[in-house]
């Protein structure tokens, strides 16, 4: 199966990808890794989407896309949880449900892809691909077009947890499909997110959910106390026309960058050109990375630049499947689930010009082999303070259910220095790791994987998913 039919598959939460970890003994590695709970499926969670975040007292908060209850068509509705760390070392980490969606019928989300973001009263912010009030339609089912979504912390220790929705997606030229994690803008009130269709341009990027490209969206909190959240879509991505090589990018991917000038920056799994090809052979596009720059008064039309098109096997990466981080310096890095010398995914590195109107610098940090370093990352990337990247692939490595990994810069500063540093052994550990990594107070990092764990049979043998803390 085409790598990127996969990702799209487990993100829309329809199958899960069939993917068998061997139970062989691993190869010695660098890190130690802890499953700090395995999901169990059914009314509890399966199949995390995203990774985690923090709280101040130390709890682990995060969604999965399937569990919770099956009242919510095209699957199960999702939840979110909670994870509390042990009174004592060496205790069991203890999980809550804190929230179990209810679904279209019931005008809530269902299916929470991305991870969780917090302000600064501690309520949590994110989105569902589908439910909501929306009418869009699905195998001919009504499913919903998606929402955003606010979860607040009860006044008093011990009580339950309200969920809002702050905005339900219309699709057509609205979005439709929206993808995680959100972020806020620079004064910590406006959310941005992007919807993987919709948007009202394009007609090449998906037949079952009513064509159009997808959308980079901003949602503005209400000007008064018990208002409405207002959604205004800042770009709407046409793909590449018919009978055309180039174009613009296709089906955005969440975690988008907002810098201190208001910009947006992302990237599109699909589209840009013509060059890379789906499972049926049909021009899809390699993906791109982008910037929206705001307009230069109130009410104008916000500005795309293209600031890279994916070429694809063997000489770059192609598909993009999550968003960017930015360093100090401006340069931006993220992950391709395919392209590279071996066609197994990339990191990669876009550095920003000395003039500002000049072309972006790609370079790949490290070209994936599906050997011992892994396979196919579909993960963002995280970046500690002495500037080291850390990452996840989704499989490979010496085992088969993924790696985790580390790039750090040498001395000299002219290469990267790539390390699979742990690798995921299937049940009871993990596999498939598809989220980013949430670096914690005591240096340790943490994350998800949908699949493996030690979960019985609610899932079947490719288990319900895992999260793990993973530290030198």
């Amino acid at each position: 199966m085409n790598p990127k039919v996969q990702i799209r598959i487990i993100r829309r939460s329809i199958v899960l990808v069939v993917m068998v970890c061997s139970l062989a003994s691993a190869a010695s590695a660098q890190w130690n890794e802890k499953v700090l709970y395995s999901f169990q499926g059914g009314t509890d969670g399966q199949l995390p989407g995203g990774g985690v975040a923090f709280d101040k007292t130390g709890n682990l908060y995060g969604v999965t896309i399937e569990g919770g209850s099956t009242a919510c068509p095209p699957g199960w509705c999702g939840t979110v949880y909670e994870l509390s760390p042990p009174a004592r070392k060496g205790g069991a980490w203890t999980e809550t449900l804190l929230y179990v969606f209810k679904g279209h019928n019931q005008n809530d989300g269902s299916s929470p892809s991305g991870a969780l973001i917090a302000d600064s009263a501690g309520n949590f912010y994110g989105v569902t691909s589908y439910g909501g009030s929306g009418p869009c339609v699905l195998f001919g089912t009504a499913t919903g077009c998606g929402t955003v979504f606010e979860l607040s912390p009860p006044a008093q220790k011990g009580g339950a947890w309200t969920e809002t929705v702050l905005y339900n997606f219309q699709g057509g030229k609205d979005g439709d499909l929206p993808t995680g994690p959100l972020v806020f803008d620079k004064a910590g009130s406006s959310l941005y997110g992007a919807t993987e269709f919709g948007g009202g341009k394009g007609t090449t990027c998906d037949a079952f959910y009513g064509g159009n490209c997808g959308t980079v969206f901003k949602l503005s909190p209400p000007k008064q106390k018990g208002g409405k959240w207002t959604e205004k879509v800042l770009h709407s991505f046409a793909g590449v026309a018919q009978g055309k090589q180039y174009g613009d990018g296709a089906v955005p991917n969440g975690g988008l960058i907002v810098n201190n000038e208001s910009a947006v920056y992302g990237t599109t799994a699909i589209g840009g050109n013509q060059i890379c090809r789906n499972g049926q052979g049909q021009p899809i596009g390699c993906g791109t990375v982008f910037r929206l720059h705001p307009p230069g008064k109130a009410g104008g039309v916000w500005i795309e630049g293209i600031l890279h098109r994916f070429r694809g096997y063997p000489n770059d990466g192609e598909l993009p499947s999550a968003g960017l981080i930015l360093d100090s310096g401006g340069t931006l890095y993220g992950t391709t689930t395919g392209g590279g010398n071996q066609a197994e995914g990339t990191v990669f590195a876009l550095k920003q010009p000395k003039e500002r109107s000049g072309p972006w610098g790609e370079s790949l940090l490290h070209q994936f082999t599906a050997g011992s370093d892994g396979a196919v990352p579909i993960a963002p990337l995280t970046l500690n303070a002495v500037g080291a990247l850390y990452g996840t692939a989704s499989i490979g490595g010496a085992v088969g259910g993924g790696t985790l990994f580390q790039l750090m810069l040498s001395p000299k500063r002219h290469t990267w220095r790539f390390d699979a540093v742990y690798t995921f052994k299937g049940s009871p550990d993990g596999s498939y790791p598809a989220s980013g990594l949430t670096l914690g107070p005591s240096g340790s990092y943490y994350g998800s994987s949908q699949q493996s764990g030690n979960t019985g049979q609610n899932c079947g043998r490719l288990g319900c998913g895992t999260v793990f803390e993973s530290a030198p």
